[in-house]
């Protein structure tokens, strides 16, 4: 039996939208779109979980971030209060095999309503969503004041325990996702917590913009909340990310995929602070001043347009361009099959030198 009713906390969560904007990571989002109470929770069940499953590998926030945004959305629209407790709680529908949020079993009472605050049968509970009787088994007190899955902390922990089973290695991919079915068996479930945790991972790197203020933030920023998205050949407008067309040199087609190209990406970004872009790399680097390759990649500066060519010194040769966000990384969409994410400069071949609008 699943530890979270046949999705039902799922099924909720993403029939209402949960907050994002059809995949990627919610524009404008900090560590995404994950409330720092909620963020704080999933760390420090990452660092108590060895606590209780010493054999555990490879525990990862990301992957409880996974779980809660597609269970709860990250209890969003709830008081997080600084002990974790949130309220209003979180019930699931209560489920008698009426249909109600997809679950058609019947699941008698366990806990005579302390969890679910009903009697009449069962229903998930917390931003975990779990069942009151998976919850006697795995829950845990992460901060000293009894376990309870109404709490953040304690249900994160609870979570990470579950996963970890009796000691698996999260690292490896194909035990990854056994821990996701394992926690609701449904292969569409773990598809969407998968993704999640991609995205989640990608915008946990995030590089130090502390210095970088007015138009260039602002199109950092934009091109950072886009990591995780995937790419798309021919995708992304000023808008946002989009489906893309057929085919790039590879023979890989968009149409399938809504994401974003290389210079979707900094039309999307650019777009952000009021600049309007060319669509192609290779007119984007016939706007601004041009920064020569000659000049080296230490004369770039955050913001500035990053391009590579088949010939570098002939710009109509341009096959690729990224957002320089200082330190020699680069917001890049850099073929098919990637998720938009921070690159080294020299990730790509051809350094082209880089364009200054800003």
């Amino acid at each position: 039996m699943a530890p979270i009713a046949n999705s039902v906390g799922a099924h909720v969560a993403l029939a209402t939208g949960a907050g994002d904007d059809g995949g990627g990571i919610a524009v404008g989002g900090k560590v995404a779109d994950i409330p720092p109470r909620m963020l704080a929770a999933y760390q420090n069940a990452e660092r108590q979980v060895g606590q209780h499953v010493p054999k555990c590998r490879g525990m990862r926030w990301p992957i409880l971030a996974g779980i809660a945004k597609v269970e709860s959305n990250h209890a969003v629209g709830r008081n997080v209060a600084d002990n974790g407790d949130i309220r209003p709680k979180i019930y699931g529908v209560i489920l008698n095999g009426s249909g109600a949020g997809g679950n058609t079993t019947v699941f008698p009472d366990t806990d005579g309503g302390r969890w679910d605050g009903t009697a009449t049968g069962e229903r998930a509970v917390g931003p975990f969503q779990f069942l009151p009787s998976t919850w006697d088994g795995v829950g845990k007190d992460a901060n000293g004041d009894g376990a309870d899955p109404h709490n953040a902390d304690d249900a994160a922990l609870g979570a990470a325990v579950y996963l970890c089973g009796k000691g698996r290695d999260l690292t490896n991919e194909s035990q990854l996702r056994a821990a996701i079915f394992q926690y609701n068996r449904s292969n569409v479930y773990v598809a969407h917590v998968r993704g999640w945790i991609d995205q989640y991972t990608a915008a946990a790197k995030s590089p130090a913009l502390d210095n970088v203020t007015g138009d260039a933030r602002t199109v950092i920023e934009a091109a950072l909340a886009q990591r995780g998205v995937p790419y798309s050949w021919g995708g992304g407008t000023a808008k946002g990310p989009s489906t893309g067309i057929c085919c790039s040199p590879s023979g890989k087609s968009g149409t399938s995929i809504r994401g974003f190209d290389c210079s979707g990406l900094t039309t999307y970004a650019y777009a952000q602070a009021g600049i309007r872009l060319p669509r192609t790399a290779a007119a984007q680097a016939g706007v601004g001043q041009r920064i020569p390759a000659s000049a080296g990649t230490r004369a770039l500066k955050p913001g500035d347009l990053v391009f590579y060519a088949y010939a570098p010194g002939l710009d109509s040769t341009i096959y690729h361009v990224g957002i320089y966000v200082g330190s020699g990384q680069m917001v890049n969409a850099a073929r098919p099959g990637t998720v938009v994410r921070l690159d080294a400069v020299d990730a790509m071949s051809g350094y082209a030198g880089g364009a200054r609008l800003l």
